[in-house]
């Protein structure tokens, strides 16, 4: 069994730890800033064994460097990004064996917030950086809308109950964007309430799960009425294709 613990760092990114349960030994999740890492990884005396990365922004690669002045470990990432120390550079698809003790991680590839980003699979979490928020996708940079669209679709075909680890704690303002797109969407209403509760305990809205988001999230219900309505109506435009509306939708976010 995995246990999974967030590492804040910065203004809202979260570092994941990867252990199995009962043992000392941690995979490091887009380890952006070194300092938390090394004090979680000290006060707790663990052993770090891998570092995975999901793509090449800084504030995902940028403790990469001075972790590795102290711990001899491999580093995992796209050979389509430019991630700093990388040893074990990644195709899609690929089936991992990253520790013994660990249970294989698939690879998948889902570019559209960058043109590498790929995702990190195991025992059921996925790990997926800036591809999928909470009620939210990320922003495009070095992909496009077409490619960011398809990535969800990829991710939305995992089993319901897969729990989504994000690397970013946007939920509460991607809810009252959800919530403007679909006013009558009851579940959008209690995930707002929820994800309150947690965030007033300083607590992550981090993880859900992948049902969770199939209900509230506008970017992966681009073929319900309610969405394509509301953009619609947004953009003065009849909107031919899922991939039109999530376009649309993505500019909209960008501007809310």
């Amino acid at each position: 069994m995995l246990t999974i613990q967030a590492i804040p760092a910065f203004k809202d990114n979260y570092i994941w730890f990867i252990q199995v349960k009962g043992s000392q030994k941690v995979i490091i999740v887009d380890p952006g800033d070194a300092e938390p890492v090394i004090k979680a990884i000290e006060r707790q005396k663990l052993t770090p064994v891998a570092v995975l990365i999901t793509h090449g922004h800084h504030d995902h690669v940028g403790g990469v460097d001075e972790l590795l002045k102290r711990y001899d470990v491999p580093v995992y990432g796209s050979k389509n990004e430019l991630v700093p120390c990388l040893t074990h550079p990644l195709s899609a698809c690929e089936n991992l064996v990253i520790d013994p003790l660990f249970p294989m991680t698939k690879v998948l590839d889902i570019p559209g917030h960058t043109q590498g980003h790929i995702a990190f699979l195991m025992d059921g979490n996925l790990f997926c950086g800036d591809t999928l928020f909470g009620a939210g996708c990320g922003r495009i940079f070095s992909g496009t809308a077409t490619l960011l669209f398809k990535a969800l679709q990829t991710i939305a075909q995992l089993p319901k109950e897969t729990l989504i680890y994000c690397a970013h704690e946007y939920t509460e303002n991607n809810l009252r964007f959800a919530a403007m797109i679909e006013p009558d969407n009851a579940e959008i209403q209690q995930r707002i309430k929820d994800t309150a509760v947690l965030r007033q305990q300083a607590k992550p809205s981090i993880p859900f799960t992948l049902g969770l988001e199939l209900a509230t999230n506008p970017f992966m219900r681009c073929e319900q009425r309610s969405v394509i309505s509301s953009t619609e109506k947004h953009t003065g435009q009849v909107l031919a294709t899922p991939n039109d509306i999530f376009r649309a939708l993505r500019i909209w976010k960008d501007r809310f």
